[in-house]
This record gives C-alpha cells, structure tokens and sequence, in this order.
C-alpha cells in the first residue's frame, strides 16, 4: 500500500474515532441542557467553521488532526450572561457532569459493541482451532498435541475458532496460568490436556505468543497455486494473479504451497524471481515481498493467499453467525475482555512485568491502518473496533487532562462535599500534561525504533 494510501486510511480512522468520542460529550451535555459553544475536531488553525443548532454552536475542522474538543459554557473560562447561569457546564451537579465526562469513553465503548455485534451477527469465515505438529521443547509438545488436534474448549469453556483459541491462550500466558485444553484428535478420540504457561515470560506476551508457545495453525498440503490477491500487495505490483501456479522461486524448485510461503518470508525487501504457469505459458516474474515484523523478526509477505478446494476449506475453515441478540452478547462479551485485557497489560507495565517497547504511537497505528485497509473492509472495521476501545480505556484513566482525571476529581467531591480547588487542579493539570507528554514520547521513540530495526 503507498504512503497516500496509508495517510488516507489513518486520517479516516483517527477522525471517525474522534468524532464518536466527541460526539458522545457533546450529546450529553445536550441532554444534561449544558449549552455547547463549540465542536471541535484537530486543534490550531481552523480549516472550516460553520455555525448550526438552536445554540448556534460552531463545527470546527482544525488544522491539526490529532485530537478534538467539545467547548461547553463556563463561567471559568469567561464571563456568562446570568439568563445563561444555568446552563453553564461548571453549575451542573456533580452527577450532570460525571454523565458529561464520561460519554465520550462510553461512546467509544458503544461503537465498538455496534461494529463487533454487526461482524457476528454478518458471520465471518474464520479458521478451525486446528494446531499443526509443536516444535520439540515447547509447552504445546510438553501438553501432549499432535498435528490434527482439534482444541474444543479452554478451561470447560467452548471454542470454535483459531482466533477464540488465540485469545483465551494469551490471556492465560498473560496471567502465567494452567489451562486444561479439551482436544479431539485426527481420530475422533477425544482427551484432556494441561498447557503449562506459568514459566512463559509475560514480557513476551504480545507478538506472536502462539509461536512461541507451540501452538501453530493446521495447514493441510496445498498446491503451490495463488487464489485471493490482496489489493496493492506486493503480489498484485507485480503482475501476479490468482491462478498462477509457482514452480520455482530463486532457481529452487516449489512443490507445496508451504514451500512458497517459506521463500517469500526468507525475502523481506528484496526481489525474488518465481517461474509461475499461467494459460499454458510459463513467465518469470519478479516480486519483491513487503518487509513486515513478526515479533522483532522481519519477514516477507506479498499479498496473496492459496487456492482452496471446497473440500479443504470445509476441512479448515468455519463460517458462524449468530442472532441479533447473540451477536449483540458477544459483541459487548469481546469489547470488555480487549478494555480488560488492555488494562492487565498496562498494569504489567507499570510494575515493569511487560516491556513498553509495546507501547505504540501515530506511526505505528498509521501502518495498522494501512495493512488493515489494504486487507478488506472486515479488517478495517476490527481495528477501528480495536483503536475505539484502546481510546475509552486511555481516557478513562485518573490522569489529569484525560476524562478520567475529571472524574477522579469528581469522585473526591463528593466524598468531600465540596469541589477540588483551582489550585489543585491547576497541579494536576501540570503532572498530567508531564506523564501525557512523557507517554507520548516514549511511544513516538517506539514508533522510530520499530521503523529503524524494520
């Protein structure tokens, strides 16, 4: 995907997710009757202003996109006609402005509960738990799986797909846990296993956690023959399309579609010279794999996925979809475990159990955005669903300038009685812009050192 590609997907994304944010305070404080000066996404210098409502507020588009704000009256930041006391945001009650302030992360909640409710209710193709045969030493081949194990349940709790699976074994690797994993063989026999996560560093939990714990996805021998062309990949640039068969990449002859694959990851940024059959011709083309990092390895990839029977996708591949009613559980059920889970990740942080080398800034989400744009419209949605929850749960969080710092000061009003002073809010607002400022750095190092290693 170009550059323009990628800026195009991050903008959309980060403006889309700020106006849902913003959008939960400014409907709020409508309903709370709190009159709304201004609706603002970016900061700086205005590019478009419009004034519209019964309040004639102003919708401003900034200059600067990272970020909004919702300008409410308030006799603090100036002077408020006395027909318009009432309506000032600083008059409300407490509970008025905790609603206030904590729309805009419940809006991002919200969305993401609609997105993932919409995907399981549309029913998505998604691979069978299936593992392939684990690496000598790992905990996987310690628990007793084979190739062809089919894993049913984790912990008395069912599973349908590889992604369920991934899920479930991470949170446990996170929690350095012993999950029984219930497993049905290549024959019908069916058997308990332990997985023993209690040794696996949890500094390691993100990446690839499943690799390293052993468990690997079943891929039945397929012929060397390319079905689906992502859109833009490296594969496409290059001329290649679904159908071709691919006999020998660098000279060396390809006989499976793992022996293609395993080419293609071997060749991250640097060309690779295939001799691929197509209409009865045999052509040479030369494709150069997108460089992507896989834990801190890069690998090759080009964009392009293998020809499927019908029989081994049914062997492979599982199509769910639920109800309304269900898909809206499971919706809410996957958006609290990500806001859970993204929590124990940064309560790990702080103890220094977790690296924050995984902490990530603009660069990196833009690359997500790209990769994920680039992927499909399925894609893109999961990770705006993804970056909307990791927004709610940053701006919940008791820092000073965030949601959450208003409504820790909130809160010690009314076990107080009494409003925190200016002066402490005017210290507050000192540390948090430091701790902001200071997260916002080391992300932004992250994002360069992710950029200088790959």
């Amino acid at each position: 995907m170009s550059l323009l590609q990628t800026l195009v997907a991050f903008v959309v994304a980060l403006a889309l997710l700020i106006v849902v944010h913003e959008y939960g305070h400014y409907l709020a404080a409508r309903l709370c009757n709190v009159r709304v000066l201004r609706f603002a996404i970016g900061f700086g210098r205005p590019l478009f202003a419009w004034r519209r409502g019964p309040d004639a507020t102003e919708w401003v588009i900034a200059a600067i996109p990272f970020g909004g704000y919702v300008k409410m009256l308030d006799e603090r930041e100036g002077p408020v006609a006395p027909q318009e006391r009432a309506r000032a945001f600083n008059n409300q009650s407490v509970w008025r402005r905790i609603v206030i302030v904590a729309a805009g992360p419940v809006f991002n909640f919200l969305f993401a509960i609609a997105v993932y409710a919409g995907l399981f209710a549309y029913g998505l193709p998604e691979a069978r738990p299936i593992v392939a045969e684990p690496p000598a030493g790992s905990p996987a081949r310690a628990a007793g799986l084979e190739s062809g194990d089919t894993v049913s349940a984790i912990d008395g709790q069912p599973i349908a797909t590889w992604q369920e699976l991934r899920w479930r074994v991470v949170q446990a690797a996170l929690q350095r846990e012993v999950v029984r994993l219930d497993v049905i063989d290549a024959r019908g026999q069916q058997s308990a296993q332990s997985l023993d996560l209690s040794r696996y560093p949890a500094n390691e939990v993100e990446g690839d956690a499943l690799e390293r714990i052993g468990l690997r996805l079943y891929r039945p021998s397929l012929d060397p023959v390319l079905g689906q062309i992502v859109a833009g990949g490296a594969a496409e640039r290059a001329g290649l399309s679904a159908g071709d068969r691919v006999t020998q990449a660098n000279g060396r002859a390809i006989e499976r579609w793992e022996d293609l694959v395993t080419a293609i990851r071997a060749h991250p940024g640097k060309a690779l010279r295939l001799m691929i059959e197509r209409g009865g011709q045999t052509l040479s083309i030369e494709v150069v794999p997108d460089a992507v990092l896989q834990g801190a390895a890069r690998i090759g990839k080009i964009g392009a996925a293998p020809s499927v029977t019908p029989e081994q996708a049914e062997r492979i591949i599982v199509r769910i979809q639920h109800g309304p009613l269900a898909a809206l559980a499971k919706g809410c059920g996957k958006t609290f475990d990500i806001a859970w889970f993204s929590l124990k990740m940064l309560g790990r942080m702080l103890l220094g159990e977790v690296s924050w080398k995984h902490l990530s800034g603009p660069v990196t989400i833009a690359d997500y955005a790209g990769q994920s744009a680039q992927m499909g419209w399925i894609a893109y949605l999961t990770f705006l669903a993804l970056i909307s929850v990791s927004l709610g749960v940053l701006n919940l969080l008791p820092v000073p300038l965030l949601d959450g710092g208003h409504l820790m000061y909130y809160a010690v009003e009314i076990i107080r009685g009494s409003p925190v002073s200016e002066r402490v809010m005017e210290l507050g607002q000192r540390v948090g812009l430091a701790l902001l400022l200071f997260m916002m750095a080391f992300a932004f190092y992250n994002d360069l050192n992710r950029l200088l290693t790959g």
